[in-house]
């Protein structure tokens, strides 16, 4: 087949998902068109069968903000006029499923056709596409996508209910390559990081009010006034000048370590001992996933999908948005108690082998472009 795909090529997970899709269809001879305005930021080297078409904007005075949606609906008739694309699948409702139902009546009128997969992966569900100034466009491009797709089973219940549509949505989880994350941690980074054999607790997201990254520093505390301990925060955004004002204000500055946004994860996380995600929302948990690959178990909130990921008591445990008292008390007793703590490991990397590696997901989404295309 040729696929092409539109994501965000940003460090956001539908962009980490979109490409990492890509490169596995293209290692199964796909040929795979990414259209965007910048090359994703997992694709940076040579791939066979893998082809970048950039995105451009016209920067013309008379408007004042970019037209990306137009812009890139006109790249996207392009490339599938000329590449003779079989289908179109864009990651990310806004505005990405829009510009593909715009291709997709253009193209027609010329004579061309065009099939459109869009995957909502969930803010686009549940916080941006809720926008008084989005929500209509966002239906309107569900409902007209030739096929639809979400994380998680709590974000397709989501897109139902919040746009009261009926569109049969297939649930296709994101999924991970547990070749490459896998439990063998450098034992001279640890040393680095925690030379005194501490444990080593981290966290990696966006630094957004909704992953509440304070929260993951109120339990550290509590686990550090147990035992020594190291808490490393991966990722950046808005709410990270507050949490160094935190961990300063609690006097943690030197047990925590802000690294910034990371491409070496899997030394990192195959390196530590607890990942903690206290957020708000989660459509589906790519970061968890991860950890959990690396054979590291996960504490997390009972939000979206986190439940359909992680099981409690086995995996690791699931508590109350907030309930910084509860999670302290998992992590403690996780850390305090080795043969737990090597089973819930062992069951966390088991999970991701068994239910979440790319072997077993992408022929979903091959099977569904099948579907889409004979439908």
């Amino acid at each position: 087949m040729k696929i092409g795909i539109t994501c965000y090529p940003t460090y956001g997970g539908s962009g980490v998902v979109a490409t990492e899709l890509g490169k596995a269809l293209a290692s199964k001879g796909h040929q795979v068109h990414f259209i965007s305005y910048a090359v994703p930021h997992r694709l940076t080297n040579f791939v066979e069968n893998i082809y970048f078409h950039e995105v451009e904007i016209s920067n013309y005075p008379l408007f004042e903000f970019q037209l990306y949606t137009l812009a890139l609906t006109s790249k996207i008739i392009e490339v599938v006029k000329y590449e003779k694309l079989d289908l179109i699948h864009v990651h990310y409702a806004i505005p990405h499923a829009v510009s593909g139902y715009l291709s997709k009546q253009i193209l027609q009128k010329m004579g061309e056709s065009l099939k459109v997969i869009t995957t909502l992966h969930g803010t686009d569900i549940t916080l941006v596409g809720l926008e008084p100034s989005f929500l209509p466009l966002v239906k309107f491009s569900i409902e007209e996508s030739c096929g639809v797709t979400a994380v998680s089973r709590f974000l397709k219940e989501k897109t139902l209910t919040n746009y009261h549509i009926e569109k049969d949505i297939r649930v296709i989880y994101n999924f991970i390559d547990t070749k490459r994350y896998r439990p063998d941690g450098k034992r001279n980074f640890r040393d680095h990081i925690a030379p005194g054999g501490e444990k080593i607790l981290v966290h990696t997201s966006n630094f957004r009010p909704v992953k509440r990254v304070a929260d993951t520093i109120r339990v550290f505390e509590k686990v550090r006034k147990e035992m020594p301990s190291k808490l490393l925060l991966i990722g950046d955004g808005p709410d990270r000048y507050e949490c160094e004002r935190l961990s300063r204000e609690l006097n943690l500055d030197k047990d925590v370590m802000f690294l910034g946004k990371q491409d070496a994860l899997v030394e990192i996380l195959s390196s530590s001992d607890l990942f903690l995600l206290p957020s708000q929302s989660e459509s589906f948990g790519l970061s968890a996933l991860e950890a959990m690959s690396c054979g590291v178990p996960v504490i997390s909130t009972s939000v979206g999908g986190l439940p359909e990921l992680i099981n409690h008591n086995e995996t690791g445990y699931i508590a109350e948005i907030g309930d910084i008292d509860r999670m302290a008390k998992y992590a403690i007793d996780l850390l305090t108690n080795d043969k737990k703590y090597n089973e819930f490991a062992k069951n966390s990397r088991d999970r991701a082998v068994n239910e979440f590696d790319i072997e077993k997901i992408v022929p979903l989404y091959e099977q569904y472009y099948l579907d889409v295309l004979n439908c």
